[in-house]
């Protein structure tokens, strides 16, 4: 940035080089940036004052003020793997453009068997898409405990491959072991949850996070 004299004398601001770097800047986020889709539901989680952060690697299961259950990966590929081992156990078949839509979906609250049509279905109708029940959780048809325990064993099987790949290599390994969490809206019966729960307890999956909304310590000056 250089100061070019006036016609009156005064030194005046060349600001060119600063519209430049503000293109540059604008350009690189437009390339980087990555747009995540928008949940198909929407919850007020209670709040706390628990400051602990759920990593990026994570299996959630989201239960609405209603009841319905949602279930979601973070790892694409894990997401992916569980979804055809979903496929092989309940003989639904999809596309590889649909298995890589699914890969992009935050969650999902259907039964396998409406599964394909809803992955079809436009992102900005999808909030629309009947029916939307939730995921199936009883004793006749437990699609929530398969989406958990296939779900969960592919994320872990990736992380530990992950971990042995960089330490054979000498390199270091910086990524969190996957970890498991609930969300629920503050009006969320707790008949709801405590459902959830014995899911991942029958699957001997004791550490869980629940997720709160942040509220302001009251000890604190």
């Amino acid at each position: 940035m250089s100061k070019k004299p006036s016609k009156g004398g005064a030194p005046s601001l060349d600001m060119t080089p600063m519209v430049d770097l503000a293109f540059l800047l604008v350009t690189f986020f437009m390339l980087t940036a990555s747009f995540r889709m928008a949940e198909p539901v929407t919850v007020d989680p209670p709040s706390s004052i628990g400051q602990i952060t759920l990593p990026d690697n994570h299996i959630m299961v989201t239960v609405d003020k209603d009841g319905r259950l949602f279930f979601g990966i973070s790892n694409a590929a894990a997401k992916t793997a569980a979804l055809r081992r979903m496929s092989d156990k309940y003989k639904v078949s999809f596309s590889e453009e649909q298995v890589k839509k699914f890969s992009g979906l935050p969650s999902i609250g259907v039964e396998v068997k409406d599964l394909p049509r809803y992955i079809d279905t436009p992102e900005n109708q999808r909030s629309n898409f009947k029916p939307q029940k939730g995921i199936p959780l009883d004793s006749l048809n437990n699609q929530l405990r398969d989406w958990i325990s296939f779900g969960g064993a592919e994320a872990v099987k990736i992380y530990n491959e992950a971990k042995e790949k960089a330490k054979a290599s000498n390199q270091e390994f910086k990524s969190e072991k996957p970890r498991y969490a609930i969300k629920c809206d503050s009006k969320t019966k707790y008949l709801f949850v405590k459902d959830i729960v014995k899911v991942f307890t029958d699957l001997k999956i004791y550490q869980f996070n629940l997720i709160t909304g942040l509220e302001a310590n009251p000890n604190a000056e």
